[in-house]
């Protein structure tokens, strides 16, 4: 770090429970990481785990902060318990993280630049998967209402992207730059209305208060693939029900989707439109993030998003 340069300090946040083996992955490849002109310090929200995680990582990492969760918290509200103890701190940034990660050794330089470069800026970096790293994963969703909300892609590739920054409508919250200033400015995440998908209103909301949000297409991480939930139309009646409509903490609960729209969306009339046409287009399997969606084409992410390159 060249002489009389500031030292960055960043936080990072990340729920568990129970993944005892991968939080660790998680942490061993955050110790190889560059940080060069970075103070870096690690909350861990340990939400109840049985299975010897907060013992291991006593053992291994014990300059990492553990906050203990009684198993209630979820991921949104375990977000936030490690966002306030991370905060006590006093860092520049706060970067939330999922523990099912691995990360290219640059990525955070390549975030905090970015942020550093385009003040008033939301940095997320460019997920791919771990078993076929070449193709994206829940980057760059894109509002529209005739896909009954945000459109997710199945079939772009490091190769589709943008080669330098560009704006987007929703960060997902796998790996996200925080300057502190915009968690001060718009609070944390919703738990109350959003127990375990607090970031499908997050960034959205900091984005209807001036912060703009950025990809940045050099930082690359590499992210254990969703678990796919079962298939609903597969289940019996009551099952269907309680999936459907009772279990707020459920992948395909309706309620879970229409508060996503409805908070997530560039306004509340775009948000409530979008759900009925979500419904509609489940009803008749032509829902885009099924397995539909594979037989959609796909502009180069590159193309779709040509106008929200950001210069510098």
């Amino acid at each position: 770090m060249p002489a009389g340069e500031k030292t960055v300090r960043v936080e990072i946040v990340t729920p568990v429970h129970n993944r005892r083996d991968l939080t660790l992955q998680c942490l061993k490849s955050l110790s190889r990481i560059d940080r060069t002109g970075i103070d870096v310090h690690v909350v861990i929200v340990d939400d109840g785990s049985t299975d010897g995680t907060s013992e291991a990582l006593a053992e291994h990492y014990p300059e990492v902060e553990i906050v203990r969760g009684d198993g209630s918290l979820w991921f949104t509200a375990g977000t936030n318990r490690g966002i306030e103890a991370a905060l006590e701190h006093d860092p520049d940034y706060v970067l939330t993280i999922n523990d099912d990660e691995v990360f290219d050794p640059s990525f955070l330089r390549k975030m905090i630049d970015c942020a550093e470069r385009h003040p008033k800026s939301i940095v997320g970096a460019l997920l791919l998967l771990w078993d076929t790293p070449h193709k994206l994963f829940q980057v760059s969703p894109k509002w529209d209402v005739w896909a009954g909300g945000f459109r997710h892609w199945v079939q772009q590739t490091v190769w589709t992207v943008p080669q330098k920054p560009w704006e987007v409508e929703l960060i997902v919250g796998n790996c996200v730059l925080f300057p502190v200033a915009a968690i001060r400015e718009c609070g944390l995440m919703d738990e109350k209305k959003f127990p375990h998908y607090g970031d499908a209103e997050y960034t959205p909301r900091m984005r209807r208060r001036g912060w703009r949000l950025l990809i940045e297409p050099g930082a690359r991480v590499f992210c254990q693939p969703n678990n796919l939930p079962p298939t609903v139309r597969k289940m019996p009646f009551r099952k269907q029900l309680r999936t459907l409509v009772l279990d707020a903490g459920n992948a395909n609960s309706l309620r879970k989707r229409f508060l996503a729209n409805f908070y997530g969306a560039p306004n509340r009339f775009e948000g409530a439109a979008a759900f009925p046409i979500f419904f509609i287009r489940w009803l008749l399997g032509k829902n885009l993030e099924g397995s539909y969606a594979e037989m959609i084409e796909e502009k180069p992410l590159a193309e779709t998003f040509a106008d929200k390159i950001v210069s510098g």
